[in-house]
């Protein structure tokens, strides 16, 4: 990931230089982006699997909630910060749980949709603050988690525990060559989604055009969870959904306009500034404690810094940083993954939409 992030940098620093040397302007077709995007977004919705989320127990809802209410303060931060600094509130909101919770996935949907807002640049600034949070994140984490179990000596308190809800869902996302099936399975939610989108825009309020595939991708999830009429491919769902992402985070990046975060280059600092003080305190401050102030609450907060600032692929290398140097945390490994994979992107979505339209 770090190196095609690094590749896509490249092309964007040549085109702006092209740009404000005036030898030439680039302009791209990303007619396939939005297709890719919808995608990947559909995928994100077959994750929402409420059977997990029921077997995981008290301890799976608790993190839940605190997930919902980092995504909320995040957002809540932004716009008080923008308020602060006299800019729109819709800028801070390029800093938000957009790029934080959301990552450069998130950034790149929700970015043309605040610059249909009059927020020039927002896919930029969006994508730039998603970049930040990926390196902040991964910074973050694991010293944090190791100043918690040091301080507190919480290697006293490390369990062994059931770990049979990972090793299943685990299986669930097993490979059986059945592409076919699970690209039928997200072009049916694509197409139910069409229809769900339509209703809601007849509300007036504004919605990603991703937002009805998903809403319908987690109902044909859920419906062949508990009816067990048919089976959902996760694996080959998972593999289809990764590569639209990369294709249209490719096609994303390479249309960005860097030059355009000159204008707000010290309100973006501020912001983000704000942003990670904010995850320093919350995940040590709430989030340690009401996960039970222990070694897999510490190993949790860790997960948290990864993918509340960047994304669940670093929470996985932040808790597998601290697990190698001390002991394994079943718990921390079933939560982080199960809420930042499953749940997280598609919660971030419907509250992101919801401060779009009260903004």
């Amino acid at each position: 990931p770090y190196r095609r992030q690094r590749q896509m940098c490249i092309r964007d620093s040549f085109t702006c230089v092209c740009y404000v040397t005036g030898i030439v302007e680039f302009t791209f077709d990303d007619i396939l982006k939005e297709v890719c995007m919808v995608f990947f977004f559909t995928s994100v919705g077959f994750q929402a699997n409420l059977k997990v989320l029921k077997s995981g127990g008290k301890s799976m809802l608790v993190f839940l909630s605190l997930v919902i209410a980092l995504i909320l303060a995040q957002n809540f931060l932004a716009v008080g910060l923008s308020n602060v600094m006299r800019i729109s509130p819709l800028v801070g909101l390029c800093t938000g749980s957009i790029p934080m919770v959301g990552g450069h996935g998130t950034a790149g949907a929700f970015g043309p949709v605040l610059e249909d807002f009059g927020i020039r640049g927002a896919t930029t600034l969006c994508t730039a603050a998603a970049t930040y949070g990926l390196i902040a994140g991964s910074m973050m984490g694991g010293p944090i988690g190791k100043m918690l179990i040091e301080r507190h000596h919480l290697l006293d308190t490390a369990v062994t525990e059931d770990d049979s809800l990972l090793v299943e869902e685990e299986i669930k996302h097993e490979r059986h060559s059945m592409y076919p099936a699970a690209s039928f399975q997200l072009i049916l939610a694509m197409g139910i989604g069409t229809v769900l989108s339509k209703l809601l825009s007849l509300t007036g309020m504004t919605f990603p055009i991703y937002i009805g595939a998903m809403i319908a991708a987690a109902i044909i999830r859920n419906v062949g969870e508990y009816g067990g009429g048919y089976t959902v491919y996760m694996g080959e769902i998972n593999d289809i959904g990764g590569i639209c992402l990369s294709l249209f985070l490719g096609m994303a990046m390479i249309t960005l306009k860097i030059w355009q975060l000159a204008e707000l280059a010290l309100p973006l600092v501020i912001l983000l500034a704000g942003q990670t003080l904010f995850m320093i305190v919350y995940v040590i401050v709430v989030a340690y404690n009401v996960m039970g102030r222990d070694y897999d609450a510490a190993v949790i907060v860790s997960g948290l810094c990864g993918f509340g600032m960047g994304a669940t692929p670093n929470a996985m290398a932040n808790m597998q940083a601290l697990c190698d140097r001390y002991v394994p945390s079943v718990k921390a490994y079933l939560l982080i993954p199960l809420i930042g994979s499953l749940f997280a992107d598609f919660i971030n979505s419907l509250v992101i939409t919801f401060f779009i339209n009260i903004l």
